[in-house]
């Protein structure tokens, strides 16, 4: 069902904007251009990011043994943000490959770092602890980066950024998210059934002959690689990995590895109508994706945080 309604979604996402192209009337002169230049390969990076953010989240859900984890508590997401800012900070921005080169080195820099601290011993506490200290670490040096900024467009143009948007991609965004998002989505796939034993207790799971340290880093490396592309295309976009989870997990055996896939599909879904739907919201300004989506996400924690207080209650 998650596929089939992927696959309609997407040629309608390709025909609405300011601009709706109908196939069934006269098609502006420009019409081709705005296909093939700008909404294909939105759609696509749409599409791309959403799958990427889903599965990040269904897997961490499943590590942490937490319905509320979510891609950005591993602080990979405001590592790979922060390598983006500093081009901004100094003026490289304007070269190419320079943003997504640099939002992949501080992602891949928050996983070192992320697993020198947490060890070789799997711990799910201090891995936890020690992704909200890097997340806590490269937010305050955004700001600090925002607050030095040496011209008012730099700091315009990080303001802009960290919101996160899919507006004037092209190409060469989908050309390095695409690869890199579908490689972490397959070692989270990978991690699948060790997370299922994992969901037993870290006992359990050590008993069943999981490795916590190889598991470990098969999370590191599968969400800093869906989480690292995402923001080097798009900027930060939030809530996705956290959403999507709780909407299908009643649907499924509750299992994480039967979790992944098809939250990377309603991952894809969710962002593709998000994106639409920013596109042809009648505003002076395009409304910006990651923001549309905390006003999405953000009602959604709060029930879910009530919900959990009643259960407990």
């Amino acid at each position: 069902m998650l596929l089939g309604a992927l696959l309609v979604a997407m040629p309608l996402s390709l025909l609405a904007g300011r601009v709706w192209l109908d196939p069934f009337s006269d098609l502006p002169a420009n019409a081709l251009v705005i296909f093939a230049d700008l909404r294909l390969p939105r759609a696509i990076l749409a599409v791309t990011l959403g799958a990427g953010l889903g599965a990040a989240g269904a897997a961490m859900q499943g590590y942490l043994r937490n319905p509320l984890a979510d891609p950005g508590l591993f602080g990979i997401a405001p590592g790979a943000a922060l390598g983006a800012v500093l081009t901004f900070w100094t003026g490289w921005a304007a070269t190419a490959w320079a943003l997504p080169a640099f939002a992949l080195v501080g992602a891949a820099a928050a996983m070192a770092l992320l697993g020198l601290i947490a060890g070789r011993t799997g711990s799910v506490m201090l891995f936890t602890l020690a992704g909200m200290m890097i997340a806590s670490l490269a937010g305050a040096l955004m700001s600090l980066a925002i607050s030095l900024a040496p011209t008012p467009f730099a700091m315009s143009e990080i303001v802009t950024w960290l919101m996160g948007a899919l507006a004037d991609r092209s190409w060469r965004e989908v050309m390095f998210a695409v690869p890199l998002t579908l490689a972490g989505i397959g070692l989270l796939v990978l991690a699948g059934k060790s997370l299922d034993a994992l969901s037993l207790g870290e006992a359990a799971a050590r008993s069943l002959g999981v490795d916590p340290g190889r598991l470990q880093w098969l999370m590191i490396a599968g969400v800093g690689l869906t989480v690292g592309a995402g923001v080097a295309a798009a900027g930060i976009i939030g809530f996705v990995g956290l959403i999507v989870p709780h909407l299908l997990r009643r649907y499924t055996d509750r299992r994480p590895s039967s979790l992944i896939l098809p939250s990377a599909l309603a991952g894809a879904l969710l962002l593709l109508l998000a994106d639409s739907l920013c596109r042809v919201l009648p505003l002076a300004s395009e409304l910006r994706l990651g923001i549309a989506l905390s006003l999405l996400g953000a009602p959604f924690f709060l029930a879910l945080l009530l919900r959990m207080r009643r259960g407990l209650a």
